[in-house]
């Protein structure tokens, strides 16, 4: 699982610079194609450092298609609209995350009935190559209007400004959406790492598939109206208020006795997740030129996926002397500090920054401001 997250970080940065330099559709194609192969390997290899290695490159999948994918919906989407569609076509997301789980389980389950001999995941892991070679196909049909291409060349302000990634990284207009998803990137690796343990030890009668399920559910419900309330009344509102679903799922994780607390706390970290993601992404397309985009997406999504690589290692060595409840209190600390560098950093001073995330006023970072 580690390495699945080394795959992303090690590739995020090239491909952001492809993604500029060519074209969005040949970075989408990039992803497509590793998601197609890389299910194959897992039946091929028979070694740990096989598998370790087979993980690292099916990261580049993830890295290259949300890089490329993301900035391709933003250069199409109009500024006033970029929010809603942004949340419109992150849809996907919350489906596929809902519908993966299960109908993995059902085909490494049915698969044995075909191959009396395997393990059933020959099944699962064919179903899936087919799926990646079906999106790499439905890619290729991708079709980059000439205004996008073009769009760079022709934008004065963007041709003037050629910052190169360590430039964007000490961009405070960066730096915080930057910082931000790295400690939520810690709070969902945590969550993702010792939440099914955790149940284990409570001894309750909960699945956790369901806990995710509910999750996927209330980020796709929210994302169907979020991105377009965050164009009429500004990004900073909305990210504080997802930063403060994850303290409340995290605080009632750490409580939790019962069944339903962790239903809330699924309803409040799904919430949360499906706000945070398409409206730091709006954000962050508000304070970038065109041609810079990529690499300030695969920047600040880096920071997310740094996250997620350093939860495990970082959590699991506290585990064994705090216990679930503590690793989970911690994280909502984390999600506290996330909320209280958000509100204090997100503008230019203290009063600015506060006042633009409790949607008071507009983003002075923003390149339309």
């Amino acid at each position: 699982m580690g390495c699945f997250a080394i795959g992303l970080l090690c590739s995020r940065t090239w491909l952001g610079k492809v993604a500029d330099r060519h074209s969005r559709k040949l970075v989408i194609l990039i992803g497509t194609l590793v998601a197609a192969i890389a299910p194959m390997g897992y039946l091929l290899v028979h070694s740990i450092v096989g598998l370790a290695e087979i993980r690292a490159f099916h990261g580049v999948s993830i890295a290259a298609f949300s890089v490329g994918y993301s900035a391709l919906v933003v250069d199409l989407a109009p500024r006033e609209q970029r929010g809603a569609l942004i949340g419109y076509m992150n849809l996907s997301v919350p489906i596929g995350m809902s519908i993966g789980p299960a109908l993995g389980g059902f085909l490494q389950h049915s698969g044995k009935q075909y191959i009396p001999d395997g393990s059933g995941y020959e099944v699962l892991f064919l179903i899936s190559a087919i799926c990646g070679v079906l999106a790499l196909l439905l890619s290729s049909q991708l079709i980059e209007s000439v205004k996008t291409k073009k769009k760079s060349t022709k934008d004065l302000s963007s041709s003037l400004v050629q910052r190169d990634f360590w430039q964007l990284a000490g961009d405070p207009a960066l730096l915080t959406p930057t910082i931000v998803l790295l400690l939520i990137g810690l709070v969902f690796g945590t969550l993702a790492s010792f939440l099914p343990l955790f149940v284990q030890e409570l001894k309750l009668p909960f699945n956790v598939g369901l806990f995710y399920t509910i999750v996927a559910i209330a980020s796709f419900v929210v994302r169907l109206f979020v991105g377009q309330a965050g164009d009429l009344y500004g990004r900073g509102l909305f990210i504080s208020g997802s930063l403060i679903c994850y303290i409340i799922s995290m605080v009632l994780i750490s409580q939790a006795q019962t069944s339903t607390d962790l239903i809330l706390a699924a309803i409040a970290e799904g919430t949360g997740g499906g706000i945070l993601i398409p409206l730091v992404l709006a954000l962050i397309s508000d304070r970038s030129y065109v041609d810079e985009r990529g690499k300030v997406f695969a920047l600040c999504l880096g920071g997310f996926d740094l996250g997620i690589a350093l939860a495990g290692p970082c959590s699991g060595s506290l585990v064994m002397v705090l216990g679930y409840r503590w690793i989970f209190a911690l994280a909502a600390i984390l999600a506290f500090i996330a909320l209280v560098i958000f509100v204090t950093q997100a503008g230019r001073n203290f009063s600015h920054s506060l006042r633009f995330a409790l949607g008071k006023t507009s983003d002075i970072y923003s390149l339309e401001s």
